[in-house]
């Protein structure tokens, strides 16, 4: 898992990656703390997707940067899977779990 630090990282991946996932991440919310561990799980097991997150406290305009981008309301947590530059799919909250984020991967091939 790499960490976004603002809107040009964001930019260069989305740039370089054919299919990516990104986690925003709320530091202080246990809703999200959960979300947190389960998408860290399932990027143990990732050898060939990107997997990014940003921590929203910290990286709020990139945060609102993505949900403008792609014209998704904002949500912490929020899981988007990004295919060609377009969003895939995205869940919030409890829908993000490690079989979720496998079905849509597997769904978004």
């Amino acid at each position: 898992m790499k960490r976004f630090n603002g809107n040009e990282d964001f930019d260069q991946a989305l740039q370089n990656e054919e299919q990516l996932i990104i986690l925003k991440h709320s530091s202080t919310c246990p809703i999200s703390q959960a979300a947190y561990e389960e998408y860290e799980s399932f990027a143990e097991e990732q050898e060939n997707l990107p997997m990014y997150y940003l921590i929203v406290q910290e990286e709020r305009p990139l945060s609102n940067y993505i949900a403008d981008k792609f014209n998704i309301k904002h949500e912490s947590p929020q899981a988007l899977l990004i295919r060609n530059g377009k969003v895939a799919w995205h869940a919030s909250h409890w829908k993000i779990t490690y079989s979720s984020l496998k079905e849509a991967v597997k769904e978004n091939k």
